[in-house]
C-alpha cells in the first residue's frame, strides 16, 4: 500500500455506462468491495433502481448508505477494502447546497485504501433556465474539477465505452 490510496474518478452522462465502468475498475483490486451509496429511495421508482443496482452487483459487495456524510463514511471504511462511491452528483444534491467539497477532498487525500468515485458530467448540456439550477451545475463542475485534480486516474464513459482522461498520453502545455 502506498502512503495514499489510489483514487479514480469516473464521469459521464446519464446511462453512459459509468457505474458499470467503475465496478470494472474496482474489480481490478484484490480487496474486499465496499459500495458507498449516496442515493435515497424517495419514491418507488428510485427504490426499484437501487434494488436493480444491488442485484447487478451481486453478494460480494458490502453496502453502506452515505447520502450526506460521505467524508465520514470514507474515514470509517478506510483500511477495510476498495470503496466505490456512487455517486457524487446525488451526494451534492442531497446536501441541498451544504455539501462540504473541501472536507471531501481533504478526506480523499488521507485515504490509505483505493477509492473509485462516480460523478455525472453536467456541463455539456444547455444552460439551465433558473439561477438555482445554474448554481448547482457550476458548483458541481467545480467539485468534479477538485476531485479530478487529486485523482490518480480519471475515466469518462461515453455510450458504454471507456475513455481514459488521466493520466493522458500528452500534455496540453507541451510545445507543438
Amino acid at each position: 500500500m502506498t502512503a495514499r490510496g489510489h483514487l479514480t474518478l469516473v464521469t459521464g452522462g446519464a446511462r453512459s455506462g459509468k457505474s458499470a465502468l467503475a465496478e470494472r475498475l474496482v474489480a481490478r483490486h484484490a480487496l474486499p468491495r465496499i459500495y458507498l451509496a449516496t442515493a435515497e429511495a424517495r419514491d418507488g421508482e428510485m427504490g426499484q433502481r437501487i434494488l436493480e443496482h444491488q442485484r447487478q452487483r451481486g453478494p460480494d459487495w458490502r453496502t453502506i448508505e452515505a447520502p450526506l456524510d460521505l467524508a465520514g463514511a470514507l474515514r470509517a471504511t478506510d483500511g477495510q477494502g476498495v470503496r466505490l462511491v456512487d455517486c457524487l452528483t446525488l451526494w451534492m444534491s442531497n446536501g441541498e447546497g451544504r455539501a462540504d467539497v473541501d472536507a471531501l477532498v481533504m478526506t480523499l487525500r488521507q485515504q490509505s485504501c483505493p477509492v473509485v468515485l462516480v460523478t455525472n458530467e453536467l456541463g455539456q448540456g444547455i444552460v439551465p433556465a433558473n439561477a438555482l439550477a445554474r448554481r448547482f451545475r457550476d458548483d458541481h463542475g467545480r467539485m468534479n474539477q477538485a476531485v479530478a485534480q487529486i485523482a490518480d486516474q480519471v475515466w469518462m464513459a461515453v455510450s458504454g465505452l471507456p475513455v481514459r482522461l488521466k493520466p493522458s498520453r500528452e500534455d496540453p502545455d507541451d510545445p507543438i
